[in-house]
């Protein structure tokens, strides 16, 4: 895995052995940051569950102006921290090991807000829906920000009280969907 673009471009990333974490494919993750490019600038990111960090250190890369990343694993926090290094990309990062329910209220008591949320629970976890309960009911989501949900196909999210889809980007076996506040 390696960053696609900007000004880390071309280092690669560390990712964790075995099943701990599902790496968002370097394909997806290019069409991902097209469909994102003129948002990006300065932009406030939240990468929930994290995993290696990459999908928040593109977001560095394309000139993100900060990016929170939230993982309770040790082993990937230890992995994003390296990577962030690498990268060069740290000092504009806070990395927040922990589940991501507790960084969720820690954010929350800070009156944290983001311009874009990204999110890739796992798949079978039922995690996407309360998750994005919690954004909501928070105010995480600037008013003009959106959600970027992944998840499995076969395990689509329902519907969540004060959002509406306004994207959506079908794989084999992954879908991709913006959300925003409704109005």
């Amino acid at each position: 895995m390696r960053v696609i673009a900007g000004k880390a471009k071309g280092h690669k990333l560390q990712t964790a052995e075995g099943l701990e974490t599902r790496p968002t494919t370097d394909r997806i993750k290019e069409t991902l940051f097209n469909m994102m490019a003129f948002d990006l600038p300065m932009a406030e990111f939240l990468d929930l569950f994290s995993g290696s960090g990459a999908i928040g250190i593109e977001a560095l890369s394309r000139g993100a102006k900060r990016a929170v990343f939230v993982e309770q694993s040790s082993v990937c926090g230890k992995i994003i921290r390296e990577n962030l290094l690498h990268t060069g990309l740290a000092e504009n990062a806070e990395l927040m090991e922990t589940d991501v329910f507790a960084a969720l209220a820690k954010l929350i008591e800070r009156e944290a807000q983001f311009d874009m949320i990204f999110l890739d629970p796992p798949y079978k976890a039922g995690l996407l829906e309360p998750v994005l309960e919690k954004i909501v009911a928070g105010g995480l989501l600037k008013k003009d920000g959106y959600i970027i949900a992944e998840y499995g196909a076969k395990n689509p999210p329902a519907p969540v009280q004060g959002l509406t889809v306004v994207r959506e980007k079908k794989y084999k076996t992954t879908e991709i969907c913006f959300l925003r506040l409704e109005e």
